[in-house]
C-alpha cells in the first residue's frame, strides 16, 4: 500500500483522531533538490568517474523543509542498464520523505503531550 491507499483507509474506518497525513508531509517541504553521485567532487586521490563508475547509477534527494531542516534519500541501481534518470529520482524522493513521517509524528506528539496534564514525581526533600 501506499501512503494515499493507507489515507483512504484510514478514512474509510472513521479514524479521525489528530494524525499526519500525506498532506502535511507534502506541506513541510520547501524544495528538493537532487544529485547524481556522478557529480560529486572528488577529492586529489580519486580518478575521474568513468562511463562504467557506480556513481553513475547513484541517485541522491535532499528535502529542505520548511523549518530548514534537511532530509536525504537515496537510490542505487545494480545494473546500469537498468539505471533511469526519473525513477532514480523519484525512488530517492520516496526514501526521503519516509523519514519525514516520524519527524511530524514526534512534533505532533509533542503538541498532544502539552494538552494532557502529566503528573510528575515531586523531587525527595533535602533531610536537615
Amino acid at each position: 500500500m501506499n501512503d494515499t491507499e493507507i489515507e483512504q483507509e484510514i478514512q474509510a474506518k472513521g479514524l479521525t483522531a489528530p494524525r499526519v497525513t500525506p498532506g502535511d508531509v507534502e506541506a513541510a517541504i520547501e524544495s528538493e533538490w537532487y544529485i547524481r553521485g556522478s557529480d560529486a567532487k572528488a577529492d586529489d586521490f580519486q580518478p575521474p568517474v568513468g562511463a562504467q563508475n557506480p556513481l553513475n547509477q547513484l541517485t541522491f534527494c535532499v528535502l529542505i523543509l520548511r523549518n530548514g531542516f534537511t532530509v536525504t534519500g537515496e537510490s542505487a541501481c545494480a545494473s546500469p542498464e537498468n539505471f533511469d534518470v526519473a525513477l532514480g529520482r523519484k525512488i530517492a524522493r520516496q526514501n526521503a520523505v519516509a523519514k519525514i513521517w516520524p519527524l511530524l509524528g514526534f512534533r505532533l506528539r509533542d503538541r498532544l503531550s502539552d494538552r494532557i496534564s502529566v503528573p510528575t514525581m515531586a523531587a525527595p526533600e533535602a533531610s536537615d
